[in-house]
């Protein structure tokens, strides 16, 4: 038995995963609060996340029938780009902010700025940092909160410090150390100059965590987690990853030719690569994987966030909102919407908001207002799509996560305006089952069986034959004609973001 979880910006959810039979036997999930202002803050304490853990836990141990010693080994998936900064006595100098913070918006152009522009990151670093990234939030923290700057110690990201908490371990994988800012994505290790443009006054060797290999382990549970938790003494901890990078292997997208799309809070598209994808523009991040390779990645920053907002002012659930999205007709009468409600990454508009464009007594609706939503939601993943064919990424059929997937109306949509075949996996949450798998092979190797994770993922990870969603030839065609009008909307609104 190995337990996978995911510490997302909603919620913890822990599974625990039979890998005989190749079934998840027991879930548990416990949400989080989140520290919000106008200002673009998006904060949480990170002993908020220990605590969802270990409730979580116990639920899925409980939903499971079984006892915690039979674990062998736990994979953690985190938020990406959190900062977590601790003091001496590893305890937090400040809240995490999150992967849709964007109060740091200046110091990242500044960092951009002092590393030679966008040409100069891609040379540096193979990506060039966006305001989610972590580096512009240690600059913000510097420039702001000096006091607990100055009382930095270490720094991981969300899903280092649950391992941190479950080993006492500081150690960090290529996938997540990816979205740090200071992390040379092709060769693989601290860029050093880097980060002394980020913390002049810090010392890399000290405050940044060890870098290890996807397969290896971040150490073992401590025994006195380990009491708490009901688990034996040797139980490993893997190395863990982001949550695209888990959720690729629980999608068993770790091959080329395989592409996965989430329909979460934000939006995730990304394939798998031999060979780093770097981009002029860098639009495309250069990722690495959490399993070895790369993993050429798209995010949009507002998804079911977006509808989720506008339902919450209609006062729909979401079975009322899929059903006003499927009244509504494609291009939902000439209502556009730009979702920025959390500003936007690609296109790199950080500071955006959300706009509600071609509004008319004749179609103003709240169907229509659903729709709009939801495909302004989807034609930004498109967007994505198309930037990730530059590479020859084209799917023949996509594997699709996240709450979103859970909408029938919502995946025709999607394989409508990608004009693509889609499946949902049988385990819908990717990104712990991700955590599962590598736990388990991180504990293979540690018995010296070199099992191939491609071996353990086909075991794992089915699909969901009941979802298979093919495109609709006439809806494909109208679909063409409103995406290129939304990219004429946006053009018009913004004519910064598609000039790169």
């Amino acid at each position: 038995m190995y337990i996978g979880v995911d510490c997302g910006t909603q919620s913890t959810k822990v599974v625990v995963l039979d890998t005989q039979n190749g079934v998840i036997i027991g879930e548990g999930q416990q949400p989080h609060e989140l520290i919000s202002r106008e200002s673009g803050r998006r904060e949480q304490d990170p002993t908020w996340w220990i605590k969802a853990f270990e409730a979580a836990f116990h639920q899925a141990i409980e939903a499971a029938g079984i006892d915690a010693g039979a674990i062998r080994g736990i994979g953690v998936s985190g938020q990406q780009h959190g900062m977590v900064a601790l003091d001496e006595q590893s305890v937090p100098v400040y809240p995490g902010k999150l992967w849709n913070d964007t109060e740091s918006s200046k110091e990242n152009a500044e960092y951009v700025e002092a590393l030679g522009g966008e040409k100069g990151c891609l040379d540096t670093l193979g990506v060039i940092p966006q305001t989610g990234y972590t580096a512009s939030k240690v600059m913000w923290l510097r420039r702001h909160h000096r006091d607990a700057y100055d009382r930095i110690a270490h720094i991981l990201l969300p899903h280092d410090y649950l391992n941190f908490y479950l080993t006492g371990e500081y150690s960090a994988e290529y996938g997540d150390a990816s979205g740090t800012g200071w992390f040379d994505t092709r060769k693989r290790y601290w860029h050093r100059e880097a980060f002394s443009k980020v913390a002049p006054e810090l010392d890399p060797q000290r405050v940044l965590p060890r870098l290890i290999e996807p397969h290896q382990p971040a150490g073992t549970v401590r025994r006195e987690v380990a009491r708490r938790l009901g688990l034996n003494d040797h139980v490993i901890v893997s190395a863990g990853g982001g949550d695209n990078m888990m959720g690729a292997i629980g999608t068993g997208n770790i091959q080329p030719g395989a592409v996965t799309m989430s329909l979460g809070t934000s939006g995730t598209l990304y394939g798998c690569a031999s060979q780093p994808a770097i981009t002029d523009n860098g639009l495309v991040a250069n990722f690495c994987s959490s399993h070895g390779g790369w993993l050429p990645l798209i995010c949009t920053m507002n998804v079911t966030s977006a509808t989720s907002q506008l339902s919450q002012v209609l006062g729909h659930d979401v079975q009322a909102f899929n059903a006003a999205v499927a009244r509504a007709p494609i291009g939902a009468e000439g209502v556009r919407v730009l979702p920025f409600f959390n500003g936007e990454r690609v296109p790199m508009l950080p500071e955006a908001t959300g706009s509600f464009l071609g509004l008319s007594a004749h179609n103003l609706s709240a169907d229509n207002l659903c729709r709009a939503v939801m495909e302004g939601a989807s034609f930004g993943l498109r967007y994505g799509m198309d930037l990730l064919a530059d590479f020859d990424i084209r799917p023949d059929q996509l594997r699709l996560v996240g709450g979103g997937a859970n909408s029938a109306v919502w995946r025709q949509m999607i394989a409508d305006i990608m004009n693509v075949e889609l499946v949902c996996p049988v385990i819908r949450e990717a990104a712990a089952l991700g955590g599962a798998l590598q736990a388990q092979w991180c504990d293979e190797y540690m018995q010296g069986r070199k099992t191939e994770l491609a071996d353990i993922c086909r075991h794992a990870v089915d699909i969901d034959r009941s979802t298979l969603t093919s495109p609709n030839e006439d809806s494909v065609s109208r679909y063409a004609d409103v995406y290129a009008d939304y990219v004429e909307t946006l053009k018009n609104r913004y004519p910064e973001a598609l000039t790169r």
